[in-house]
């Protein structure tokens, strides 16, 4: 019944006003009963409007991914970790056709000619890849903003920060320290780092340079950009490179890239070695050790030699934050300072290494303590 519905509508027979849907979920010659029909109406709505068969898991507050491999092998990602759902779907079709639908939402075309494409829609930002480019049928990963916002103190409860590092990062942030936050996907970087700029000062103006709207400060002067795809044509790009020499221009008290991964590199370090301090980034590492090369590969997409990267970056930056998600959930695992090593390369510091739930001060502590204006035996 829902799909014949929903041919009606493509088809033009049905306007998809609610008066209409009910007309039409009425006129079906089901039984189905005041409630029966108003769940069937939900249900057309979101087939047509929502995320159709994905609708029930997005109203989850939970769910910040939705990852579908198949019809029946869907997934979902949330506060109990990565999860199983099965089967959603009557078959590939009816994913290609959901997956087709949000795209063009987003102003972007999803076919034959253009199987893999990405689009940012209503809090959404939406991944769909068509076969053959995918060998187990359509592909669709989902991730969604939730609007939440966390005090540190509220992050030192739940365990994702220990006390002592909390303290460090407040005075990182007191003293204006360049840093960067580091960790593979799902870790928790987007949520620490709204968090650190909640700390910055209320007079401070903070401009957020992103791919995709997701931070969300709880600060009283903040103001974002967001990049822009082509459209049909592939005319009107807007990327983060270009982003960030505009936010220059906003006089920006912290300049924030929520996440780099290109060129925009050269940019924020040159930014941050003109007299821009206290901003910062996420970067995708799967260690703190791994940050220097990480960064040398993103330098290379811009031009810049890896000495030249060492270079900068050992002048620009002086922190790197590094998160990960295991056992024990998402949590803070080491703060580091960036520095110039042997051979003129990068390497990072420790300063403040989370073991097993015990916080230690390491090799870095010192000099850390040092720049934040504490003595060594605090804080």
């Amino acid at each position: 019944m829902v799909e014949s519905v929903r041919r009606a509508v493509l088809a033009g027979d049905v306007q998809a006003t609610g008066a209409a849907l009910a007309d039409a979920v009425g006129s079906s010659g089901r039984l189905l009963g005041s409630e029966g029909t108003l769940s069937a109406l939900d249900r057309v709505r979101a087939e047509l409007k929502g995320l159709g068969p994905l609708e029930h898991l997005l109203a989850q507050e939970s769910t910040t991914d939705i990852l579908v491999n198949g019809p029946s092998d869907v997934w979902v990602d949330g506060a109990a970790g990565l999860q199983r759902v099965g089967s959603v779907f009557a078959g590939d079709s009816e994913v290609r056709a959901l997956a087709v639908r949000l795209v063009a939402a987003g102003g972007r075309r999803l076919d034959d000619g253009n199987p893999a494409v990405d689009v940012r829609l209503d809090g959404l930002r939406i991944h769909a890849v068509l076969p053959p480019i995918s060998t187990t049928g359509t592909l669709l990963s989902i991730r969604i903003r939730r609007p939440l916002q966390f005090s540190l103190p509220e992050l030192v409860d739940r365990g994702t920060v220990a006390p002592m590092m909390a303290e460090a990062l407040t005075l990182m942030m007191r003293r204006r320290l360049n840093f960067l936050i580091s960790g593979a996907t799902g870790t928790g970087k987007t949520t620490l780092l709204s968090t650190l700029l909640g700390l910055a000062g209320p007079r401070e103006r903070v401009v957020l340079v992103e791919d995709a709207a997701e931070l969300d400060p709880a600060h009283p002067h903040t103001v974002g950009l967001q990049s822009r795809h082509g459209n049909l044509e592939g005319a009107g790009v807007l990327d983060l490179t270009e982003l960030v020499r505009q936010a220059l221009r906003m006089r920006p008290d912290r300049l924030v890239v929520g996440e780099c991964r290109g060129a925009e590199v050269r940019e924020l370090l040159a930014a941050m070695n003109t007299g821009h301090d206290g901003g910062g980034g996420t970067v995708h590492a799967n260690s703190a050790d791994a940050v220097p090369a990480r960064l040398a590969a993103l330098a290379a997409l811009a031009g810049l030699s890896p000495e030249a990267l060492a270079l900068q970056a050992a002048s620009a930056l002086d922190v790197v934050v590094h998160v990960v998600r295991d056992v024990r959930g998402r949590r803070v695992e080491s703060i580091g300072l960036l520095e110039l090593g042997p051979g003129s390369g990068l390497l990072v510091r420790p300063v403040l290494v989370d073991t097993g739930g015990q916080c230690r001060r390491a090799s870095g502590w010192d000099d850390f303590a040092l720049r934040v204006g504490r003595s060594g035996d605090g804080p």
